[in-house]
């Protein structure tokens, strides 16, 4: 039997009650039915869908985090409810570790659910602080996936010419591998399931760079830890590069069955043909990246 074809990087706006407000997003991020137009044309079979950062809203005391996320998620399963290729990724809130972990174990076994999604970077704690190692090994335990999505940053110097946006979000989520990778938590959870996005951000051509500080035991780093090279490895990630060339080293950094196709749909830094960036690539890893998906997320589906 054939693997689905599906788009792991989608987004939209949860259905929110009418007292709570609502950030200013694209219209589109409302409509269900322009996303399932958007699997129609490329001929893809689902789409995995996450809320947006501007829904995000770290930053947050316990409680009110708590209350926010419950109502995201419940608004986001309300937004896919008569679309069954649109498959949720329940939003987990990194910056405040025992809620995104209780709010896991409210939703993990609703079937409704294909996995998780969190901020990188962001006001996230950092991925390898001791508080969320039990976050970490309930996802791990139970095989699911979690996108991580890089949210704010916070640096003032990216304010201008887009530059949040242009190179914050690959930092962001470099950083957060870099946690990953640096703070021993692939190694220790070599089941946790990790999908970075935007083609592994600035990951890719960091990863030489970090394997030569392992390999030169920089102050900081454990000498007897797996090398970055070999951890790596158990991240995967989209091929939003707009880029066949950095697609190809992503497939060296993570290896060929760790990338999935990708579009960021509906925004603008997104594209229309998440396989556009792959037309020159081998036809096998063509085929193996299309497939992607249906292996991260596995029975979830």
């Amino acid at each position: 039997m054939s693997l689905p074809v599906i788009d792991a990087h989608t987004h939209l706006a949860p259905m929110l009650p009418d007292d709570v407000p609502a950030p200013a997003v694209p219209a589109a991020l409302h409509d269900p039915d322009a996303l399932t137009s958007h699997l129609a044309v490329n001929a893809l079979d689902a789409a995995i869908v996450s809320i947006p950062p501007p829904y995000f809203r770290q930053g947050q005391d316990e409680t009110a985090s708590a209350a926010w996320v419950s109502t995201v998620n419940d608004g986001l399963l309300r937004r896919v409810a008569e679309h069954a290729a649109l498959r949720p990724l329940a939003y987990l809130p990194l910056d405040q570790p025992a809620v995104a972990l209780a709010e896991w174990e409210r939703r993990r076994t609703d079937p409704r659910w294909v996995g998780a999604s969190a901020s990188a970077g962001g006001r996230s704690a950092s991925l390898a602080d001791p508080a969320l190692e039990p976050l970490w090994r309930r996802l791990a335990d139970d095989g699911a996936a979690m996108l991580l999505h890089p949210g704010d940053s916070a640096d003032p110097r990216l304010r201008e010419y887009y530059l949040a946006n242009l190179l914050g979000n690959p930092v962001e989520t470099a950083v957060a591998a870099a946690q990953l990778v640096f703070g021993g938590v692939l190694t220790r959870l070599p089941d946790l399931r990790i999908l970075l996005v935007h083609c592994g951000g600035a990951v890719p051509a960091l990863a030489g760079r970090w394997q030569r500080g392992h390999d030169t035991n920089r102050p900081g780093l454990d000498p007897a830890a797996e090398a970055p090279s070999a951890a790596l490895r158990r991240l995967a990630t989209d091929t939003l590069s707009h880029d066949p060339r950095v697609v190809e080293l992503a497939a060296a950094v993570f290896g060929p069955d760790q990338l999935t196709l990708g579009s960021d749909w509906p925004f603008p830094m997104g594209t229309p043909d998440p396989r556009a960036v792959l037309a020159n690539l081998p036809a096998t890893l063509r085929a193996r990246i299309e497939h992607g998906a249906a292996r991260v997320f596995d029975h979830r589906l």
